[in-house]
């Protein structure tokens, strides 16, 4: 078995962005090699395997990318946690470990990367998040808020690599589908079988492009991180 291989969710049709987001680019590369780069930048990964349409694969040149692992590309499917499983179905070793990744969070970094991978191999499953911060307030249907007091204490927003001992995820999605059930992420198949997941804390931001105003905000951060490195 090799070290941990990756697999880069980015099979959405980006219907609430307007726009393919996954092709914007960013400081002049596109959001989705942005997250390839990153992979194949960080030393513990093996295989990368980009869960995406066949155009949107050749439109960032992915099979031409000069990277020591191996990228290569499979469709997704109708869900996400679908195109979890078509991107394991297609994995072209038996790693040890597996990443699962959203395309749309360009900005994350190696190091990030790495500490996940390291948790991983500690405590069989890992997920980069960071804890929340802000009031929370509880709406209704015409978004009027409620009386009742949310607790932020012990929340974490969930971010993405999500990282796991490769037969703990598999045990996992094998729950998934014999349940009938739709998951948003791997933390969530995990806690069908009874394992807890640790989390990572993330300093640095991470966040997921999903609207046409978050290619600014991240074009923002990366112009900040410019800036402080070359200082």
């Amino acid at each position: 078995m090799k070290g941990c291989a990756v697999i880069i969710v980015a099979a959405g049709s980006s219907r609430r962005a307007g726009f393919d987001k996954l092709l914007a680019p960013l400081h002049g590369v596109k959001v989705l090699e942005r997250s390839i780069r990153a992979f194949a930048g960080c030393r513990e990964i093996t295989e990368i395997v980009v869960v995406c349409p066949e155009e949107r694969f050749r439109a960032i040149n992915a099979a031409d990318m000069e990277t020591e692992v191996p990228v290569t590309r499979v469709d997704g499917g109708g869900e996400r946690h679908e195109s979890v499983k078509n991107g394991l179905a297609a994995l072209l070793y038996v790693p040890r470990l597996v990443a699962v990744h959203d395309g749309a969070r360009p900005l994350i970094t190696a190091e990030q990367i790495s500490r996940c991978i390291q948790t991983a191999r500690e405590c069989g499953a890992a997920a980069s998040a960071h804890p929340v911060t802000d009031t929370l307030k509880r709406a209704d249907e015409e978004r009027f808020t409620l009386p009742e007091q949310v607790d932020r204490e012990g929340l974490w927003c969930m971010e993405t690599p999500q990282v796991f001992q490769y037969p703990l995820l598999l045990d996992a999605y094998a729950a998934v589908t014999e349940r009938n059930m739709k998951v948003t992420d791997e933390v969530t198949a995990l806690q069908l079988i009874g394992h807890p997941t640790r989390l990572v804390h993330n300093h640095g931001p991470n966040p997921k492009i999903t609207w046409p105003e978050d290619i600014s905000c991240a074009e923002m951060l990366l112009e900040l991180k410019h800036r402080r490195n070359t200082l």
